[in-house]
């Protein structure tokens, strides 16, 4: 699972993906596949690909409005959950490039 893959599931389900990164900071790769550490200031020491191949957990969290009756709350899930859910909106979308 790569950063790109995070970034096309995002956009794909309207989420947005946390993760925790080796210095306790967090990335957040927002709806729109853009990934952003909120508490870096300065040139990044790290690397977002090597960081997001450490990371065991993550967080999944609705970005649009949900109905307020029936909130959508943010779940955590494994890294092979994710992948998993990656490999299946890979597949998808393909399929849907080759009808076409």
């Amino acid at each position: 699972m790569t950063l790109a893959d995070l970034r096309k599931l995002a956009i794909r389900k309207q989420l947005k993906i946390h993760f925790r990164l080796a210095n306790g900071m967090e990335c957040v790769v927002n709806e729109h596949g853009v990934a952003q550490v909120p508490e870096w200031r300065g040139i990044p020491d790290f690397n977002l690909e090597e960081e997001l191949a450490s990371a065991a957990e993550f967080l999944l969290e609705p970005a649009g409005a949900t109905d307020p009756k029936h909130p959508v709350k943010p779940r955590t899930v494994a890294r092979g959950e994710l992948a998993a859910l990656t490999t299946v909106g890979a597949a998808a979308a393909g399929a849907e490039h080759e009808e076409e």
